[in-house]
């Protein structure tokens, strides 16, 4: 329960003490796991200390234990075993340290550990993160390659020297780590994630040497499995040997039996792709070369065609029936003419047989009054009127005379 304090009305740190002893006390006995990384078997002492570490996370805790019990595991259990321990939590309050009181000791074994790995593999894959179309593929030429391994260790030294083989120019962002103990997982983890935030690198490799399934497990904890499928980098395992399957095998975008062999499905081999260019270059000779020899082969008989070796020929023949159509549209044209003018001769003849100017031609006159009336009756005009009279060559004026125009059978007027 919470204690009321003031400024004014303080806890001393004694009784503070004993109320965390008294709220600790009430926890009970608890089962625990842990890695044990610190032993300490002091000879004659009856008291065995030990420190519990989780490997997941950066947490210990001290453990006492009385000589007895350990004594029962001693053969079985030393610095690195992990372990399930009975124990009630202690508070030692003079100097405020919270320790364990082991009262059973008993080592994971290694049934145990693939039980329970089996069990967050079920439970990891249920949420997606091994699913096939997670997996992203490798680029085909890195710049930049991240590689996770342990300081000077085989597995460093296989994968740089073979990608270096294969591709000279290959540049490496190394992370030195430990990889086993309880080190390990926190480390691997913040290495990857280093190198995941870094842009120029293309894909980061986590590698390590062969090893007891004990010596693996940091690479199938659930912190490191959820780290790599967080990775925006793809990223390969090359954990072990061809029969270790960790847990990051499952996650990673590619699995490589060995260090080995995660260099050379990483980086190309410089000879083979320069073999493979090579092949290409004669592929591609090969078919420009035959396009070349096919559109030659079709020009060549384009050109023996007979048009194509007189080209004149067809211009020519339509030369030839162009003037045989002109000639054709001349005597057409002429025969039309000709007949056009033959009845246009006629017409004329006609028209002027029947024209006045071919009866005044022939002797006659028109007599027109003033007003251009023609007289046709004698009875039109008035003694001493004046006409004018239309010839052939001209006209002039006369007058009608009295006499005349009093006989109706005048046949002329006189002047």
């Amino acid at each position: 329960m919470a204690v009321s304090t003031s400024p004014e009305a303080p806890l001393p740190v004694g009784e503070v003490s004993r109320l965390i002893g008294g709220w600790i006390d009430r926890l009970g006995a608890v089962w625990v796991e842990g890695q044990i990384t610190q032993l300490s078997r002091r000879p004659g002492a009856g008291v065995v200390f030990l420190t519990l570490r989780d490997p997941s996370y950066d947490i210990s805790v001290s453990v006492t234990c009385y000589r007895q019990v350990f004594d029962a595991v001693a053969d079985v259990v030393g610095e690195g075993a992990r372990v399930v321990v009975l124990a009630k939590p202690e508070w030692y309050a003079p100097r405020g340290q919270l320790s364990l009181r082991a009262a059973e000791i008993r080592p994971v074994g290694v049934g145990e550990l693939l039980a329970r790995l089996e069990q967050l593999k079920k439970t990891l894959a249920g949420e997606g993160l091994f699913a096939p179309d997670r997996k992203r593929a490798l680029p085909f030429l890195p710049q930049l390659v991240g590689l996770v391994c342990g300081r000077a260790s085989a597995a460093e030294r296989d994968v740089l020297e073979n990608a270096r083989h294969r591709w000279p120019a290959v540049r490496f962002e190394v992370r030195n780590v430990a990889v086993q103990g309880v080190h390990a997982v926190p480390q691997v983890v913040q290495a990857v994630k280093e190198l995941d935030a870094l842009p120029e690198v293309d894909v980061i490799i986590v590698a390590r040497g062969g090893g007891s399934v004990e010596d693996l497990l940091p690479f199938s904890d659930e912190q490191l499995v959820r780290a790599v499928a967080a990775c925006r980098t793809p990223v390969v395992s090359a954990i072990g040997h061809e029969p270790d399957t960790p847990l990051l095998d499952y996650v990673a975008d590619l699995r490589a039996s060995t260090p080995t062999d995660a260099a050379k499905k990483v980086v190309p081999d410089v000879g083979e792709e320069a073999e493979r260019v090579r092949q290409l270059r004669d592929r591609a000779r090969r078919c420009v070369r035959a396009y070349v020899e096919r559109e030659e082969r079709g020009l060549a008989h384009a050109l023996a065609r007979p048009c194509m070796e007189d080209p004149h020929r067809m211009i020519d023949e339509r030369a030839d029936h162009v003037a045989s159509l002109a000639d054709r549209g001349r005597r057409t044209l002429r025969h039309l003419l000709d007949r056009a003018d033959s009845e246009l001769a006629h017409t004329h003849a006609r028209v002027v047989a029947l024209s006045p100017a071919a009866t005044l031609a022939r002797g006659y006159a028109v007599l027109q009054k003033s007003d251009g009336h023609v007289v046709r009756d004698p009875a039109e005009v008035a003694p001493d009127e004046t006409l004018r009279a239309r010839v052939a060559e001209g006209e002039f004026s006369v007058r009608v005379d009295r006499a005349e125009v009093d006989r109706p059978d005048a046949d002329r007027a006189d002047a």
